[in-house]
């Protein structure tokens, strides 16, 4: 198979990579719009829109003459076409369209969490190669859930947050706790400095029957200790006491929701005995340690990308086509991206 064009731009991330055939990355750039959102304190889309219309020619174009070849050398052109905000999608799954009716190349619409969940598969992440079935455990920004993968394209949602995803509940505490935005590596710094007994904040669901989550009353909880504490007279040691409260709560719910989940996946495939955790949230590393644990004691192996892939990337959308175009799956270029595209 000839290499693969990936670009994703579903929210504030631009970028490109080239895979080839087999997967290895011959180059990849990844621009973050950090800057631009960050006085508003969160994502604004037209910003986002904009910014990816600006940055992705000439990034596309720096990449391609990084890996040394032409887009007539290409295979195919795979973008994000959802979910996420409809803007970035639009700039981003146009542009390779674009690419794919200049040189007629198959184009390959890319669900973003589907490639989140595909990443693991990446050649020299896991010896061998992770086959199907696995079980993900996705947590981002904006989801929080528990999918069975059985093939490409073939996903089985077993549980799912009602309210925040975890991402977003990182966010918003660090928000209150004064530490800007993006707030969950700055709240995991914070919180590495703190007590994570101190407070004992609410672990919902915790020990109920299936894996679906819910953050926001922890988040509450959270916002109620700021507000009694006197949000404007915060010392370091408090807000690093909440912060590890906060997270060590977190970590207690992620793992008790992923137990269920690893029962229910035995349920499903007797055989299965690996967890992924990707997404943004898997970066942080009290939680990839708590994850690493909990599977091992139910008869699992942990499966986390490299920091780098767990955030937003054109390497997992490149992979993603490739595994597609294998299958022989391509998109028509009539198709539409979609805010909303659940697995």
């Amino acid at each position: 198979m000839r290499p693969v064009l990936g670009i994703e731009s579903s929210c504030d991330e631009t970028a490109s990579a080239v895979l080839d055939g087999e997967g290895r990355v011959l180059a990849e750039a990844v621009l973050s719009q950090e800057r631009e959102h960050a006085p508003y304190g969160g994502v604004v889309p037209e910003i986002a829109a904009r910014a990816h219309l600006a940055i992705l020619p000439d990034q596309v174009h720096r990449v391609m003459a990084c890996a040394g070849l032409g887009f007539g050398e290409l295979g195919g052109v795979a973008a994000s076409a959802g979910p996420g905000l409809i803007g970035g999608l639009m700039v981003g799954s146009q542009f390779a369209k674009g690419i794919a009716i200049a040189h007629g190349l198959p184009f390959i619409a890319v669900n973003h969490l589907e490639a989140h969940a595909l990443t693991a598969r990446l050649p020299g992440l896991v010896e061998h190669g992770v086959a199907f079935p696995y079980l993900l455990l996705l947590l981002s920004g904006g989801h929080c859930q528990c999918v069975a993968v059985e093939g490409v394209g073939q996903h089985v949602r077993l549980g799912s947050t009602m309210d925040d995803a975890v991402g977003e509940a990182f966010d918003k505490v660090a928000k209150l706790l004064g530490l800007g935005w993006p707030g969950g590596p700055a709240l995991e710094r914070l919180a590495a400095g703190g007590d994570p007994r101190r407070y004992t904040f609410p672990r919902p669901l915790l020990g109920r029957p299936g894996c679906g989550f819910s953050f926001s009353g922890l988040k509450t909880a959270v916002a109620h200790e700021v507000a009694r504490q006197g949000a404007g007279a915060l010392s370091m040691r408090v807000a690093a006491d909440i912060a590890a409260s906060f997270q060590c709560a977190v970590t207690d719910v992620l793992v008790d929701r992923a137990a269920h989940a690893m029962a229910m996946m035995r349920e499903r495939a007797p055989d299965a005995q690996l967890l992924v955790v990707a997404g943004g949230v898997a970066a942080n590393g009290a939680i990839r340690g708590a994850l690493a644990d909990v599977a091992d004691q139910h008869g699992f192996e942990l499966i986390a990308p490299p920091v780098r892939l767990c955030t937003d990337n054109a390497i997992m959308v490149a992979w993603t086509g490739i595994e597609r175009l294998r299958l022989g799956l391509a998109d028509g270029l009539d198709v539409a991206p979609r805010p909303r595209w659940p697995l």
